[in-house]
């Protein structure tokens, strides 16, 4: 294919699978190499960026997906009579956030953190598309484990895992740096920061910013 119907022709192809295309199939699609490919889209990222679309391309994990912007949500909801996504309870994000965050794990895992049987929450999470089976472990009875899904990525909008977690971790840092500043001795300081390291990984504290991502997900461009 000529260079200049590459970029047209991946556009073309994110348009027609609705759902996520993957890089690897994309790249053997065109008969280019993953690396041409991975340029190509983020060419094509920067393209409907810089003209301020209605739709935009995003990378979820290894794979690509046209997409609505998240500010036109209501008025795409009114058009296609869509209902907004039912919320998920403080539980359910209790447990997402658990596993998003140190996955794989298994479900033991999450009840020993959580204190409480989690059998419910965690096959409710299945049956949403955010958390999926991801193999056993090698132990006694080989528990299942489990980790967070491509839909997991779309609905709060990162590109991967190691994303969300940069995100969850500097957003305590910069809270955390803001409440310091205010502090007038280096003791209170100190203190404080003992308390920011004891509770960075507090699973409440991390369900609290996926209700907010959640609440403020985009709708997903379907054909």
């Amino acid at each position: 294919m000529e260079a200049e119907k590459l970029k047209p022709a991946i556009e073309a192809i994110l348009f027609a699978c609705g759902t996520p295309a993957e890089l690897t199939k994309i790249a053997q699609a065109l008969e280019i190499k993953e690396e041409k490919a991975e340029e190509l889209l983020k060419s094509l990222m920067d393209d409907y960026s810089s003209r301020k679309s209605g739709i935009k391309i995003v990378r979820l994990g290894k794979s690509y997906q046209m997409c609505t912007e998240k500010e036109y949500a209501e008025i795409i909801r009114t058009v296609l009579d869509l209902r907004r996504n039912s919320p998920l309870s403080q539980a359910a994000l209790e447990v997402l956030a658990i596993i998003a965050y140190n996955q794989p794990v298994t479900k033991a895992f999450v009840e020993q953190i959580r204190g409480v049987d989690c059998s419910g929450v965690v096959s409710s999470l299945v049956a949403r598309e955010l958390i999926e089976e991801k193999g056993r472990l090698e132990l006694p009875g080989r528990p299942l484990i489990y980790g967070t899904t491509e839909n997991f990525l779309r609905c709060f909008n990162v590109s991967d895992v190691s994303e969300f977690r940069k995100r969850i971790v500097m957003k305590k840092i910069l809270k955390n740096h803001q409440k310091m500043a205010k502090t007038k001795t280096r003791r209170k300081n100190l203190r404080k920061k003992r308390k920011y390291d004891r509770t960075l990984y507090n699973s409440r504290n991390i369900a609290f910013y996926l209700s907010f991502a959640y609440d403020t997900c985009f709708v997903s461009f379907q054909i």
